[in-house]
């Protein structure tokens, strides 16, 4: 892998890093916020181009740099390096949006001034409070399409909106991505946020949100290189030529017979987006090159999954028990309609870091809800869980739990 003229200069893996999910509404302008930040177009995927909509995870990194009182990208003195995800917004993408938000240390949710508060801007923000986000900076965007009168009804409405809500003493900055204005006033915004404490003296936990094969059609076979991990390290360190194991590993259909078996690999490099560092710490999406033949790691193969040093992983389970409650009502739809209680039988989708499964509810105790699950995950004690259920045939959030054991 070729390096870059800056990486001479700038040893990355001095500098804090901020992991930095984009999130809001269809068409509020996230993808482009993105590319205003980092000069980078996050929705690559052939499907997304046709269409014009994130459909899976994208990812884009910048360097932040100070140049005299002003924070930039372009020149001064490096600060913070900063990754971004950018999350669907639709609403059929659910799952995939609670994936995002599970690797991100700070939110920016994007709220046109044109169009106001929508059901997804609603989802989105309780889908934050569901794995745990605390910091959220709140984006204005569009304000060159409306009215200084209209922009400021509109900012009225976001504040309502946010009161009471984990966002409600956030920052609501004005900007228009597509002209370029007060970009600067979110750089200095993601300055000023208190860079999360980093555990790095237990064993390392990666989880993986995207899995690729990387090698374009006719590459000679001394130049192919091999399945590529994308995800978040949440504690420890991996370093180069690490052996690691990834839970729950390969879906594998024998004879009518189905099971997942663990993958046993070797890293053989590692990316903090452009830039190759021979030791992970937490903090900042990761691409991390492996040894496994790439077929194995193509189209997402491995995402959901989990991946730790060799022999240090539990064991994945079908079964989980959950300290659990639901919101008053449903959000991403326009009209009101109450949540139920849980009951024994309940179909649940259930979200536990970038793993998505459903479950049914076996048994309800104080709370407590038992369940199978039809595909097993590996969680630990305290873990964040979305909880989704299939309303008018659309799986929406509806409530918040935390693994028990």
């Amino acid at each position: 892998m070729e390096k870059l003229k800056d990486q001479e200069q700038i040893d990355i893996s001095k500098l804090p890093v901020l992991n930095i999910g984009i999130v809001g509404h269809i068409d509020h302008g996230k993808t482009t916020l993105l590319y205003a930040l980092t000069g980078k177009f996050a929705d690559i995927h052939s499907e997304e181009l046709r269409r014009g909509i994130t459909i899976k995870l994208g990812y884009a990194d910048v360097i932040l740099r100070k140049s005299k009182d002003l924070y930039n990208t372009k020149e001064g003195s490096p600060v913070r390096y900063l990754t971004f995800i950018d999350v669907p917004g639709h609403e059929m993408l659910m799952a995939t949006m609670l994936s995002g938000a599970a690797i991100i240390d700070v939110a920016v949710l994007v709220i046109a001034a044109n169009e106001g508060i929508k059901p997804q801007t609603k989802e989105h923000l309780v889908a934050l409070q569901a794995k745990g986000i605390k910091k959220i900076i709140i984006v204005q965007n569009k304000i060159d399409l409306v009215s200084k009168e209209k922009a400021l009804d509109n900012y009225k409405v976001i504040k309502n909106f946010i009161k009471g809500t984990i966002a409600e003493t956030s920052p609501i900055i004005p900007i228009s991505a597509q002209q370029g204005i007060n970009i600067n006033k979110l750089f200095e915004a993601f300055a000023e946020v208190e860079i999360p404490e980093r555990d790095i003296r237990t064993e390392p936990l990666f989880i993986i949100a995207r899995s690729f094969d990387i090698n374009k059609p006719g590459t000679i076979v001394n130049k192919l290189v091999g399945g590529v991990l994308g995800g978040v390290l949440k504690r420890g360190i991996l370093k180069l030529g690490d052996e690691i194991e990834i839970k729950p590993g390969l879906f594998i259909k024998d004879k009518g017979q189905v099971r997942y078996e663990p993958v046993y690999t070797k890293i053989l490099s590692i990316r903090r987006g452009s830039y190759e560092i021979k030791e992970a710490t937490p903090g900042g999406s990761l691409s991390i090159e492996t040894s496994l033949d790439m077929s194995l790691t193509k189209a997402d193969n491995l995402s959901g999954c989990v991946a730790g040093l060799k022999n240090s992983l539990p064991q994945p389970t079908n079964k989980l028990k959950l300290k659990a409650s639901h919101f008053l009502e449903v959000f991403g739809i326009e009209e009101h309609e109450k949540i139920e209680d849980y009951k024994s039988n309940d179909l649940l989708m259930l979200s536990v870091n970038t793993s998505i499964s459903v479950g049914k509810v076996v048994s309800i105790k104080n709370n407590e809800l038992n369940l199978e699950l039809n595909i097993p995950v590996v969680s630990l004690k305290g873990d964040n869980v979305g909880i989704a259920k299939n309303i008018k045939g659309h799986w929406r959030l509806v409530g918040v739990g935390a693994v028990i054991d």
